[in-house]
């Protein structure tokens, strides 16, 4: 059977693809190449339009005889969707409403939704559970959140297999070529930083944690990668039907342990000038979120493969690949 991959050109997505066809599975991108690359899809048929031209996505559903969907198009970015709510429910929620439409038209069976740790909020708890009541905190956690509620809802309503995977904070690269060349996550924006010899920029440090850092859950890309294969495979097999489950690692780590682990793996941590430089926090920023990873390692036996060096270490091969540096 048929995969289509909404944003399939992006980060992550050029990751599911290619994790996808390495299972044996025939995929099909759609992307509007807002931000994604086309170079990273060697060989894979791209589609280029919006999920929000509904009309486009029906006929690739049609043309290509998709039987199943991974939906990883949107927008990410906390900070931005403060800023700019509205279009954040317009490219996130519409967008989702009308991809939704198109495969209940099209008689698509499988659908993996690409949601986010965000939806839990600010969590006082040690290791986030999917039980937890979720309370975004930002405009952007808010839409995946609708997101998941819409997806469940059409799965009712016609017997769509779904899985709503709620990833946590993403870092490095499988390879090189499909290396995260946006400056929006935290990874890139300190290589950018020192490869401008500047100080990286640390958002806050009088959060409720032990460095007074954010404390995150990071999870290598070729591991939410892998998550959505199994994903993918669960539903087509019979074996899961309406599954929600964190893709994390269970492991919480500091801003500023990450920093300083960037600035090992760089070569620049005996640089004065690479001293990371606190600045204000951000908004929508929670000072803890780390998953319990036990759920997906029941229903799909998923388990991550990666610690944090290993991401940063792969991401800088990217970055230094990328940048000629």
């Amino acid at each position: 059977m048929t995969w289509l991959v909404t944003g399939g050109a992006g980060y992550i997505g050029s990751h599911v693809v290619g994790a996808m066809q390495a299972a044996g599975h025939e995929v099909v991108v759609l992307d509007d190449l807002s931000s994604g690359v086309e170079a990273r899809l060697a060989g894979v048929p791209l589609v280029v339009g919006s999920v929000l031209d509904q009309a486009g996505v029906e006929r690739a559903l049609r043309d290509h005889s998709v039987r199943g969907v991974v939906h990883l198009a949107g927008k990410k970015q906390v900070e931005e969707s403060v800023r700019r709510p509205l279009h954040y429910y317009e490219q996130n929620v519409e967008g989702l409403r009308r991809l939704l439409d198109a495969i209940t038209a099209a008689g698509v069976e499988h659908f993996v939704f690409s949601s986010s740790a965000a939806v839990y909020g600010a969590p006082d708890e040690e290791q986030v559970t999917e039980e937890l009541f979720c309370r975004p905190v930002n405009p952007y956690g808010e839409t995946k959140l609708i997101g998941e509620w819409m997806v469940a809802a059409v799965a009712r309503a016609t017997g769509l297999r779904y899985a709503n995977l709620r990833y946590f904070n993403v870092a490095g690269a499988a390879v090189p070529t499909l290396a995260d060349t946006g400056e929006s996550n935290l990874v890139p924006m300190v290589f950018r930083r020192l490869s401008d010899r500047r100080p990286p920029l640390i958002f806050g440090d009088t959060y409720p944690t032990p460095d007074g850092t954010c404390v995150r859950d990071f999870v290598h890309v070729a591991d939410i990668a892998s998550a959505h294969v199994s994903a993918a495979q669960a539903l087509t097999a019979g074996r899961v039907r309406d599954l929600t489950a964190n893709i994390g690692t269970g492991q919480g780590v500091s801003v500023r342990d990450v920093v300083e682990t960037i600035r090992s793996v760089t070569g620049t941590a005996d640089e004065s000038w690479s001293e990371p430089v606190v600045v204000g926090a951000r908004a929508g920023d929670p000072p803890r979120v780390v998953a319990s990873a036990e759920r997906i390692r029941a229903e799909l036996g998923w388990k991550a493969q990666h610690d944090v060096r290993d991401m940063v270490a792969s991401a800088w091969e990217g970055w230094v690949a990328h940048s000629g540096r």
